[in-house]
């Protein structure tokens, strides 16, 4: 709901903070691939490391698998910074077929991709055919964390890190630890919270589960509207059984 200088800005000012040897990963996907490729410069130009790129979709029926090589070849050519694809289907309605990834993977300035799909065999798919390649996937949600690191995805780029990410960093730490049992303990009261502050909630959920945690959520833009005081004290309810608030 950004316009694109508001998106541009806000990576500027989030270097000013974020310190060199932390990777400041910004979101540069619009409908167009010219489009695309002018954001993603101005992005590097304002200190992103890397641009992640959302599949485009709204002419889905044109979006095949030869459109999105192609798409992201170009991208990837004309970025000055490494590139990561982005699949959100959910959001989307539009899923990026895992071969066409893998063929990606080979570019030298696609590093990686985050996949929000949450189908685990197609995380392990990619993950096996691109082994040997600089290529790494990470998660595009803390609901399948876990599952996908047991199939060789890196890490997360979660929504619920806003609000838990210590006990995310406590469960990736016990799954490289082959402590499986504590991991999943972590993990399985995390999928509900996941759920109501992304598909239920969304973000008007995702705002005021920081509110209510002492961050700064801030109000909704238009056309999302805020919680209201019912489903607030439903998210409050799954955030308490959760075990991130009490």
């Amino acid at each position: 709901y950004l316009t694109e200088d508001e998106r541009v800005e806000c990576v500027r000012v989030a270097r000013q903070t974020i310190p060199r040897n932390r990777l400041l990963i910004a979101g540069s996907a619009m409908e167009s691939t010219r489009a695309t490729i002018n954001l993603t410069q101005r992005m590097a130009t304002a200190g992103a490391d890397i641009a992640i790129v959302v599949t485009p979709n709204y002419y889905k029926a044109r979006m095949t698998a030869a459109a999105m090589e192609h798409h992201y070849k170009q991208v990837a050519d004309a970025s000055p910074i490494p590139t990561m694809l982005y699949n959100v289907p959910a959001n989307t309605a539009y899923e990026l077929p895992a071969q066409a990834a893998i063929n990606l993977a080979a570019h030298p300035n696609i590093i990686g991709m985050k996949e929000s799909g949450g189908d685990v065999t197609k995380v392990g798919f990619m993950v096996s055919e691109t082994r040997g390649i600089d290529f790494q996937i990470v998660a595009g949600s803390a609901g399948f964390l876990l599952a996908a690191l047991s199939v060789g995805a890196v890490g997360g780029v979660v929504a619920l890190a806003n609000i838990a990410s210590r006990k995310l960093a406590q469960m990736v730490e016990a799954f490289h630890k082959n402590d499986l049992t504590q991991a999943r303990e972590i993990q399985l009261p995390l999928i509900d919270a996941n759920y109501a502050i992304t598909s239920r909630f969304n973000v008007p959920g995702l705002k005021a589960a920081m509110e209510m945690l002492g961050y700064y959520g801030g109000p909704v833009r238009s056309p999302m509207l805020p919680l209201t005081d019912e489903e607030k004290a439903a998210l409050r309810k799954t955030l308490v059984k959760a075990g991130i608030m009490k």
